[in-house]
């Protein structure tokens, strides 16, 4: 198996706040381990989860009262920036492992290299939006085979259950599709089917629903703005705006972290904003469920695309191979040629 290329140089979340209190938690990025843990200010902080003396997992230790990570094994002591002794051999040089940068916002941990700087954090909420929060939801199969099911919505009749059209309107699909140097945008625009979700968002039956979406490799996550009309064309009263980290645990696992945000546009309505932007998360929620429960059946997709028959709606997955390859995998500098990057078969059995 070939090892996924290291992608610290970029922020990704990795595990809502609220889940790292007094223990240590172990999380995953292209198939490193990290073990994270508070400080003795509460401070997140994160190390290679393999102490260096024989590569247990720190994750597994506990915090100390001092705000140290204890290695379970034989004691070894670290601090936020790695620094470490053995209490066995106090003498002992060279007990130091390597940490990480770790910045909580928006109720998230996110993790990078040390040398990161912050302003490579990506810049991703709407102007003008209220959140409405943020969830997360493991899906079992590569990065490249979870970010295929988010580029195109041709499936949308078939996986989901609530938003978008059904069946028979497949035909009255509007489809656009742009590829840029390092982006793409794609917009769909169709009937919304009924759905007991849809009195919630203050829509009506016959709207159009409209998806645009933009997705981006500085890390990999994809904007989609969802927003309904009347059949003539008036703007219906909410936006809902759902920004998807899609994020590589390992070869074959992929984590989701999905923050949502809405926009009220008659101010008139403001009193009912809780139960919209209930209703909205809630629908985000379902709606990447369906998915996450459908991708086990098509996640030994084969990263090539070579044999496909593929279609219009297709386009940006074509694209999206390159901008992985050139500004997501590639190491150090990205104005380089691509680093080659091939996924992993699945195991037999």
């Amino acid at each position: 198996m070939e090892p996924m290329p290291d992608v610290t140089r970029f922020f990704h979340p990795v595990l809502s706040a609220r889940k790292l209190r007094d223990k240590p938690v172990r999380v995953e990025l292209a198939g490193r381990s990290y073990a994270l843990f508070r400080d003795a200010q509460g401070r997140p902080a994160a190390l290679a989860d393999a102490c260096p003396h024989r590569l247990a997992p720190l994750s597994a230790g506990r915090v100390t009262r001092e705000g140290q990570l204890e290695c379970p094994y034989h004691g070894w002591l670290f601090d936020a920036d790695g620094r470490g002794r053995s209490p066995s051999q106090p003498d002992l040089k060279k007990c130091d492992t390597r940490s990480f940068q770790v910045v909580e916002r928006f109720g998230y941990l996110w993790l990078s290299a040390r040398d990161t700087p912050l302003s490579a954090f990506p810049d991703f909420v709407p102007q003008g939006y209220d959140f409405n929060g943020a969830f997360s939801m493991l899906f079992r199969a590569p990065l490249h085979v979870a970010l295929d099911n988010f580029s195109e919505d041709e499936h949308t009749p078939f996986v989901h259950t609530r938003l978008g059209w059904n069946r028979a309107q497949t035909k009255d699909i509007q489809y656009e599709a742009h590829n840029f140097e390092d982006r793409t945008e794609v917009l769909y625009r169709a009937p919304q089917r009924p759905s007991y979700l849809i009195p919630l968002l203050l829509l009506r039956n016959g709207d159009l629903f409209q998806n645009h979406w933009v997705t981006r490799f500085d890390p990999v996550r994809t904007d989609y703005t969802i927003t309904w009309t009347s059949p003539t064309g008036e703007q219906r009263p909410f936006t809902n705006r759902a920004v998807i980290f899609f994020v590589p645990e390992t070869a074959h696992t992929t984590r989701l972290h999905t923050f949502s945000f809405g926009l009220l546009h008659d101010k008139r309505l403001r009193p009912l904003l809780p139960v919209v932007r209930r209703a909205s998360l809630a629908m985000s929620w379902y709606e990447i469920r369906d998915d996450a429960r459908f991708i086990p059946l098509v996640a030994h997709t084969p990263y090539s695309m070579k044999g496909m028959r593929l279609g219009k709606y297709d386009k940006p997955l074509i694209h999206h191979r390159k901008l992985l390859e050139r500004i997501y995998f590639a190491q150090g500098d990205t104005s380089a040629p691509p680093t080659p990057f091939k996924v992993p078969e699945a195991a037999n059995g």
